[in-house]
């Protein structure tokens, strides 16, 4: 019996990844977490064979989960499932180590599809997936932009709708300093705007 192991925080999308896997035969599921650090504590005591695994989790990340998991456990089959169709958070997902990606609006059946190509050594991608991978955008990002500790910190806040004097005053440091990593920021992403730096962070993942 194939071990299937579940990590997504949406309980509608966990019920019927549930029914959907117990209807085959060879398929069990494993276990059901809500967070990344309770999945990859999962993964480590239940020894899954396939990990459907949610991008945008709580706590952490799918493209930090896989990377993660990759360190110790190169056997396991990962299967990315996401709402994202933007090209570049699908092959990050893939470089960081997992073995498909799913899009949720996806039948069900492409994602079994997805867990015995994936067993069979493939890498498997759904027909929309494979549509967006074929497809270059002039001037598109090539990789996900590394970003600091503190630059992530003014990310989060920025979100939140904080603005330059209030994350100074968050972080104990001066406004100057805040607009400096600002700055910063909007260069790495390649965009005009913290607005549009907020958009592509949040799709990969980053806050």
């Amino acid at each position: 019996m194939i071990k299937v192991l579940l990590i997504d925080d949406h309980p509608i999308v966990m019920e019927g990844l549930k029914n959907l896997l117990t209807r085959q035969e060879d398929l069990t599921v494993a276990g059901c977490f809500s967070t990344g650090k309770a999945g990859l504590e999962g993964i480590t005591t239940l020894q899954p064979d396939v990990v459907l695994l949610d991008i945008n989790l709580p706590d952490i990340s799918g493209i930090e989960i896989c990377q993660q998991v990759r360190k110790q456990d190169k056997d396991v089959r990962i299967i990315a499932l996401s709402v994202h169709n933007e090209r570049l958070v699908i092959k990050n997902i893939l470089n960081s180590g997992a073995n498909g990606y799913v899009l949720k609006n996806s039948v069900g059946e492409e994602i079994i599809m997805a867990i015995n190509a994936a067993l069979n050594g493939a890498t498997y991608l759904c027909r929309a997936t494979r549509d967006i991978v074929s497809q270059v955008s002039e001037g598109e990002l090539t990789s996900i932009p590394r970003i600091t500790r503190r630059e992530k910190e003014i990310m989060g806040l920025v979100s939140k709708g904080f603005t330059t004097a209030q994350i100074a005053d968050q972080l104990f440091i001066s406004p100057h300093t805040v607009e400096s990593h600002r700055k910063n920021l909007i260069e790495k992403f390649d965009v005009s705007t913290m607005t549009a730096v907020i958009k592509l962070a949040t799709q990969f993942g980053l806050i």
